[in-house]
């Protein structure tokens, strides 16, 4: 939180200078991620009215928040400010648990960090609107306007935790006739963030719409990085059209693997092939395909069934882990989408509009209190414990609301050990720095 607040003294403040401001625009910004970070929309208002009452808050202790700005001062403050300016927070954090080793461990096939990438909507309606908002049309003519951005997550096969990367908005482009898209926003994450990865460090994961031509090319050689990303018939018709050759020829190479689920006997297959054009044309780039099917053995019934093209070496040794990076994907579904909208950090309730920047700004801001909330479970034991014993996100964060709207900590060390020892948790000698 100090590191925060030190960073975004260097934001741009839009108000002309002034004997009297009250608020530092780090302030602003902090009480603002205060509100992501305890996902409570009346933190503010109930740390007002603790400071009133006792000469201090949980907003000054925990967020190190000297002046708490009103909602609306909040608002119009961060209106101006472009949501990039809070880039350089994710790169800090991911360079700290780079630091602290946890960063390396995220490492998984052929030693490259696993990149999921999807788009997302995260706002709309048929009234309120801003220069960032996309616009669309329903049958009846009427125009909805809405927000979307990419948000890119760092995964690993066999765990559950995802580190998410700055997003990338999807919004009008100056100089740009047509609507921006999911694509042309990942061409420009890819433009200003890839350097942050060496080369053929890194295995970017996505659904068809990235298994395309220039997207893959980019990857493959721009960036010299990986790709695995989902190629269904109906979008790669040449493709297939080779598959099918090869296929006729049995040069498509076939492993089957038999597992028990405990209930059923499952077959696992898998079938690849190399060097297949991605489009139609001489200068296509070639990919290599795979695919797994999983089927009952005693039904015969259809389980599971997907095909990814990749530029990763397929054979019999490494089918199987290709084809279980391929399903990593489902991961920027499952443990960071969801978790952002159903799981406490309640993405799609409009926390403020604004007339310029104001919604994506506060989307940064929530995406990386997902962020710390993340690092912390991974790095701090009294953390971990705590959410050990609140399994439930929606219920830690319901207790994190009610305590510090009742009660003053003067840490977060105090928050914790406050919590462990209510919980009855057994708390290991030298778990606390005040120890």
């Amino acid at each position: 939180m100090a590191k925060f607040r030190e960073r975004w003294k260097e934001l741009p403040d839009y108000r002309k200078p002034n004997n009297n401001t009250q608020y530092s625009i780090e302030d602003v910004a902090m009480s603002a991620f205060a509100v992501f970070f305890m996902q409570s929309a009346s933190f503010l208002a109930f740390q007002r009215d603790m400071n009133k009452h006792k000469g201090n808050s949980n907003a000054r202790s925990l967020f190190k928040i000297e002046q708490i700005p009103s909602d609306n001062q909040t608002r119009n403050l961060l209106d101006p400010i472009a949501p990039e300016h809070f880039d350089s927070e994710f790169e800090w954090v991911h360079e700290e648990l780079k630091q602290c080793g946890v960063l390396e461990g995220f490492r998984d096939y052929g030693n490259t960090f696993l990149i999921a990438i999807d788009g997302l909507t995260y706002f709309s309606s048929e009234t309120i609107k801003c220069p960032d908002c996309l616009k669309r049309e329903d049958s009846t003519g009427k125009a909805h306007y809405y927000h979307s951005a990419i948000t890119p997550v760092i995964v690993k096969t066999d765990s559950p935790h995802v580190l998410p990367l700055m997003a990338e908005f999807i919004v009008p482009q100056d100089g740009h006739e047509k609507q921006d898209c999911e694509r042309a926003a990942a061409k420009r994450w890819l433009g200003s963030h890839s350097q942050h990865f060496a080369p053929h460090s890194a295995t970017y994961l996505g659904d068809d719409l990235y298994a395309n031509h220039p997207f893959c090319e980019a990857i493959a050689q721009t960036y010299q990085q990986y790709f695995v990303c989902v190629a269904k018939p109906e979008s790669h018709i040449v493709l297939y059209e080779w598959l099918a050759m090869l296929e006729k020829a049995k040069a498509v190479e076939t492993l089957q693997k038999r597992r028990w689920n405990g209930k059923f006997a499952e077959l696992w297959t898998y079938r690849w092939a190399h060097q297949l054009p991605l489009r139609a044309g001489d200068d296509a780039l070639r990919v290599n395909w795979l695919e797994l099917s999983i089927t009952r053995e005693d039904t015969g019934e259809s389980l599971y069934h997907n095909t990814w093209v990749t530029n990763h070496l397929v054979t019999a040794s490494t089918v199987v882990a290709l084809a279980k990076v391929g399903r990593a994907r489902w991961k920027i579904e499952n443990e960071s989408n969801n978790t952002l909208k159903r799981n406490g950090y309640h993405l799609e309730h409009n926390f403020g509009h604004g007339q310029q920047h104001l919604s994506t700004v506060l989307f940064s801001l929530n995406l990386l209190a997902f962020l710390i909330h993340t690092a912390q479970q991974l790095v701090s034991e009294p953390y971990r414990l705590l959410r050990a014993a609140l399994s439930v996100r929606v219920t830690f964060f319901h207790d994190l609301r009610a305590l510090t709207r009742y009660m003053l900590f003067d840490s977060w060390d105090a928050l914790f050990r406050f919590m462990l020892e209510g919980l009855e948790v057994v708390i290991p000698p030298g778990l606390f720095y005040s120890d």
